[in-house]
C-alpha cells in the first residue's frame, strides 16, 4: 500500500491548488467555450490571438495543459416536472435517451520549481518506488505564479470568448458524493457519476474496468499539419458561394465521435536558452551537410525556425497533442482507430498510435503530474502555431432564463432550452422582442411558428394570431382558444362598443371606435376634415352617455347607428351645425350597410365572445377575406385594437401578436401607421410582435412597413433559404446579415441526419449572437402543427371520433407507431 501511494504523483491539495511530489504547484479552471458553429472567421483570428496572449504572460518553467472531455451520454427526461401538459410530455418522452456529446473543459497551469529535472520516457515518476521532492515551495515563487495566473484569466475574460472559473479543493479532490476531476481522469468517470474505484491495468495497453483506451498523439513535426491556422472550412455545411468555418481542431473536438479525451501541453522554457541550444544545433548540421542532404535540408528548417523566432519576436515553446480515446463495447473499441485518423486526415496531420509510451503520457495527464511528462514526445514550434491546435468550442447550451422555446443541438438533436425574447435584451445583443419569420414555402415557416407559440402559450403568454391558410386550427383546438374564420354560413364578426365588467371607457377605447368608422366611412386615400372629426367624435361621447341613462340598450353598432339617426340628429340641427362641417345623413348613408338588415350587418353587432381581453389564445383566419376591399381593412382594424387593448391593460403579463402572410393587403393606407405604431410601442408593455412571410418583397413593397417591421424586429428568424442561394445577397442587403449570418443561413439542412425527420432554423439575436437549431418535435406535436391537408383532416377524423383533439391526436400517434396506418 505505501508503494501505490508513493507512485501516486499528488502530494497535498489545499487552497485550490495541487502540490506534487516534486515539487510542481499547479491550479486548474473549468472552462466555458464558445458554442460550436456560432463563431465567425473574424472570431476565430481574435480568439486565437487571445489564447496567444493569455499564455505570453506566463513565467518560464510554467506548463499549460488544455483538458477536453468529450463523453457520449443520454438526455434524461423529466417527467416529474410541474405544470406538463399533453405536448410537454410527448416532447419528454420522444428525447429521453438521445445519445448526444457532453463536452467539459479544464485549464491546468502548473510551475516547476527551477533546476527541475526534466521528465521523459526512461525517467518517469511511475517508473521510481519511491519519490522525494526535490526543493519545497518558494512563497514568493508561489506568489508570482499566481500572479501570472490571475493575469492569464483576466485576458482571456476580456477577450469575451473565454470564461474560467477556478476550480476548489472539492473541485479537485472530489467529496463523498461527487468525483473531483482527478478520480475522474482516474477512472474515466462523467461529471455526474458517483464516486467509484475501478481497477487499473496498463499491461499490455491501459484498461480502466471495461474500458479500453487507446492513445494518439502528435508529438514529431513530420506528423504534423503542414498548414495551420485559427480556422478551417467545414465542407459538410459550406456551398460554392459560402466557406463554413470551425475551429482548426474542431475535428479532433466536437467532430469526432465516441468517449474521448483531447490534451493539449504548452511547455514554457527560457526562449534565450531555447534559441542558443536551436544555433548549436543548426551550426552541427551545418558542419554535416556535405555528408547528407538530409542534414542540409534540416540545417536550413532550424535557420528558418530562428529568422523567424528573432524578427518576428515569436515564442519558441514545446507542444504535445494527444487524443485519449476509450469505449467498453468491443464493436466500437474496432472503430476508435479508423475514427480519430480520419479526424487526422482532416487537418492533414498523422495520428501516432502510443504502444511503449502511452502508460507515461496517460499518467503525466493526471491534474498535478504536467510536469513529468515526457519531454521527447514533444516538439519544437511557435506558441502561435501551437495554440492552432487547441479545441475552440463546446456545445449547445441551454440559456439561463427561464423562458424560452425547446430547440435541438445541430449535431446531435439534443433539446435545448433556447430564450429569444428575454435574456438577449439582458445580454445587451437587443433592444426589442419583435420577431421576423421569413422562409418560403416547404421550409417548416409554419411548423416552427407553430412550436414557438405553442412554447409561449404553455408559459402564460397572451398570443394572438392573424393567419391566412389555417396553420393554426389544430393548436387552436388543442388549447381551446377562440378561432375567428369568415364563411357565408359563420361570417367573423365583432362588437367594438361593448365594454366587459370593469372595462372602462378610456379615450384609447373612444379613439380605436373612431378610427375604425371613419375608415369604413372613407374610400382608401380618402381623407376626412377635422369639422369631421369633432362631429363624429362628439356623437360617439354622447352615445355612450345614452347608454348609461338607458342601460337597457345593448351597446353595438345597430343601436350606435339608431342613436346617430335620432338624438344626435336633433342635436346638431339644434345646434345649428352646417352640412359642410358635418354631413351627417352622408355619413348615415354610407354606414348603412352595417346597420341591421344592410349587407355587413354581421360584422359591428356580435353578441357571442364579447370579452377578448381575458382570452389567451385567439386566431383570425383571414384568408376568404384577404382581397375583399371592405371586410379586410375593417378586420384588421378591429384585432388591432383588440391586441393595443390587452397590450395596455394586462399588466405584467407577456403579449404576443403574430401575423402571417397577409403583409401586401395589410400594407394599405392608414394600417401602416398602426404597424408602424404597434413595433414601436409594444415593447414597452412586455410585448412582442412576430411577422412571418415567404417573400421579402411583401414587406419592402412598403416603405412604411420596412422601416417599422425590419428595423424594429431584432430578432430576425430564417429557415431553408436554398431556393433562393443565387440571389441571397439581396436578402442579406435587406436584413443587415454578416457574412457570417449568410454562411450559417445557406448552410440549413445540407448535413441532415437521415434517420431523423426536421427542418433547421437560424436565428440572428440584434446581429450579435447568431446560431442554427434543429426544430425537431414528437409524433404528438408533428400531428398538432401539421398543415398537410391529408394530414389535418386524419386529426379531424379522430378527434370527431374520440370527442376532443387530445385524444384524438394520442390515439392516431398510438396507431401510427403500431403501423396501423400510415401517413
Amino acid at each position: 500500500m505505501k508503494e501505490a501511494i508513493n507512485i501516486l504523483p499528488i502530494y497535498k491539495i489545499e487552497h485550490s491548488c495541487i502540490l506534487s511530489h516534486s515539487g510542481d504547484i499547479t491550479i486548474g479552471f473549468k472552462a466555458s467555450l464558445p458554442e460550436i458553429f456560432s463563431l465567425s472567421d473574424r472570431d476565430y483570428e481574435a480568439y486565437h490571438q487571445a489564447w496567444v496572449k493569455a499564455i505570453k504572460v506566463l513565467s518560464p518553467d510554467s506548463i499549460f495543459h488544455k483538458q477536453d472531455w468529450f463523453l457520449t451520454e443520454s438526455f434524461r427526461a423529466d417527467f416529474e416536472k410541474n405544470g406538463q401538459n399533453f405536448l410537454s410530455r410527448s416532447s419528454e418522452r420522444f428525447f429521453n435517451e438521445r445519445p448526444f456529446t457532453q463536452h467539459t473543459c479544464y485549464v491546468f497551469l502548473t510551475k516547476k520549481p527551477a533546476g527541475r529535472i526534466p521528465s521523459s520516457s526512461a525517467l518517469s515518476n511511475i517508473l521510481r518506488r519511491s519519490i522525494v521532492p526535490t526543493q519545497t515551495i518558494n512563497p514568493v515563487l508561489v506568489a508570482d505564479f499566481l500572479d501570472k495566473a490571475g493575469q492569464f484569466e483576466r485576458i482571456l475574460h476580456d477577450s469575451g470568448f473565454v470564461s474560467l472559473q477556478r476550480l476548489s479543493d472539492d473541485d479537485l479532490a472530489g467529496t463523498a458524493n461527487k468525483a473531483g476531476i482527478i478520480e475522474r481522469y482516474c477512472f474515466l468517470l462523467g461529471e455526474s457519476d458517483m464516486p467509484i474505484i475501478r481497477d487499473i491495468n496498463l499491461q499490455g495497453g491501459i484498461s480502466v474496468g471495461e474500458k479500453k483506451m487507446e492513445i494518439y498523439t502528435l508529438a514529431d513535426t513530420e506528423d504534423l499539419p503542414p498548414f495551420c491556422g485559427s480556422r478551417i472550412n467545414y465542407e459538410p455545411y459550406s456551398t460554392d458561394r459560402s466557406k463554413f468555418s470551425v475551429g482548426f481542431a474542431s475535428p479532433l473536438g466536437q467532430l469526432l465521435k465516441g468517449n474521448h479525451i483531447l490534451n493539449q501541453y504548452v511547455f514554457i522554457g527560457d526562449s534565450q536558452k531555447t534559441i542558443k541550444r536551436l544555433e548549436a544545433k543548426k551550426l552541427r548540421l551545418q558542419s554535416l551537410s556535405s555528408y547528407s542532404r538530409e542534414n542540409s535540408i534540416s540545417r536550413d528548417a532550424v535557420n528558418d525556425f530562428l529568422n523567424e523566432a528573432v524578427a518576428l519576436g515569436r515564442l519558441p515553446i514545446k507542444s504535445h497533442i494527444n487524443i485519449m480515446a476509450w469505449s467498453e463495447d468491443a464493436m466500437e473499441q474496432n472503430e476508435i482507430k479508423n475514427r480519430v485518423s480520419s479526424a487526422m486526415a482532416a487537418i492533414e496531420a498523422v495520428a501516432k498510435r502510443e504502444t511503449d509510451g502511452q502508460a507515461q503520457i496517460w499518467f503525466a495527464g493526471f491534474p498535478g503530474n504536467q510536469g513529468d511528462f515526457p519531454m521527447n514526445d514533444t516538439f519544437d514550434t511557435f506558441l502561435e502555431q501551437a495554440t492552432c491546435l487547441f479545441n475552440m468550442e463546446s456545445h449547445y447550451r441551454d440559456s439561463r432564463s427561464a423562458f424560452g422555446v425547446r430547440l435541438g443541438e445541430r449535431l446531435s438533436g439534443r433539446p435545448v432550452h433556447v430564450d429569444i425574447s428575454d435574456e438577449p435584451i439582458a445580454k445587451g445583443f437587443t433592444t426589442n422582442r419583435n420577431k421576423f419569420i421569413l422562409g418560403p414555402s416547404g421550409s417548416g415557416k409554419s411548423f416552427f411558428t407553430n412550436h414557438l407559440v405553442r412554447s409561449y402559450y404553455e408559459q402564460g403568454t397572451h398570443v394572438l394570431l392573424v393567419d391566412v391558410g389555417h396553420s393554426y386550427k389544430g393548436l387552436c383546438d388543442l388549447v381551446d382558444g377562440y378561432y375567428f374564420s369568415y364563411s357565408e354560413a359563420s361570417p367573423i364578426a365583432f362588437n367594438p362598443f361593448y365594454l366587459a365588467a370593469g372595462d372602462v371607457l378610456d379615450t384609447e377605447k373612444k379613439e380605436s371606435i373612431k378610427t375604425l368608422l371613419l375608415a369604413l366611412s372613407k374610400k382608401e386615400g380618402e381623407t376626412f376634415s377635422r369639422s369631421e372629426y369633432v362631429g363624429f367624435s362628439n356623437g360617439l361621447t354622447l352615445y355612450f352617455k345614452h347608454l348609461e341613462a338607458h342601460p337597457d340598450i345593448f351597446p353595438c353598432f345597430n343601436s350606435f347607428y339608431e342613436f346617430l339617426a335620432g338624438e344626435y340628429l336633433s342635436v346638431l340641427e339644434e345646434n345649428k351645425v352646417r352640412e359642410q362641417y358635418f354631413d351627417i345623413n352622408s355619413f348615415l348613408y354610407v354606414l348603412k350597410p352595417y346597420y341591421r338588415g344592410g349587407e355587413f350587418d354581421y360584422l359591428l353587432n356580435a353578441t357571442a365572445q364579447l370579452d377578448l381581453l381575458s382570452e389567451r389564445f385567439i386566431v383570425f383566419e383571414l384568408d376568404a377575406i384577404k382581397d375583399h376591399p371592405i371586410l379586410f381593412p375593417a378586420v384588421t382594424l378591429i384585432i388591432m385594437e383588440v391586441f393595443i387593448s390587452k397590450m395596455r391593460k394586462l399588466k405584467g403579463v407577456r403579449k404576443m401578436i403574430l401575423i402571417e402572410e397577409c403583409w401586401k393587403a395589410i400594407a394599405k393606407e392608414g394600417m401602416a401607421e398602426y404597424i408602424k405604431y404597434l413595433f414601436k410601442t409594444v415593447r414597452k408593455f412586455f410585448g412582442e410582435a412576430v411577422v412571418v412571410t415567404q417573400e421579402v418583397e411583401d414587406i419592402i413593397s412598403s416603405p412604411v412597413v420596412k422601416q417599422a417591421i425590419i428595423n424594429n424586429s431584432d430578432c430576425k428568424i430564417l429557415l431553408d433559404q436554398s431556393k433562393y442561394q443565387n440571389k441571397f445577397n439581396d436578402i442579406q442587403e435587406l436584413l443587415g446579415l454578416t457574412e457570417k449570418e449568410k454562411s450559417q443561413i445557406l448552410s440549413m439542412n445540407r448535413n441532415n441526419d437521415p434517420t431523423k425527420k426536421y427542418k433547421e432554423v437560424f436565428i440572428s439575436l440584434g446581429g450579435q449572437h447568431s446560431q442554427v437549431y434543429r426544430t425537431e418535435v414528437s409524433l404528438e406535436e408533428y400531428l398538432c402543427y401539421t398543415t398537410e391537408e391529408k394530414e389535418k383532416l386524419l386529426v379531424q377524423q379522430y378527434a370527431d371520433k374520440l370527442g376532443s383533439v387530445q385524444k384524438g391526436i394520442a390515439s392516431l400517434a398510438t396507431d401510427i407507431r403500431n403501423k396501423s396506418i400510415n401517413l
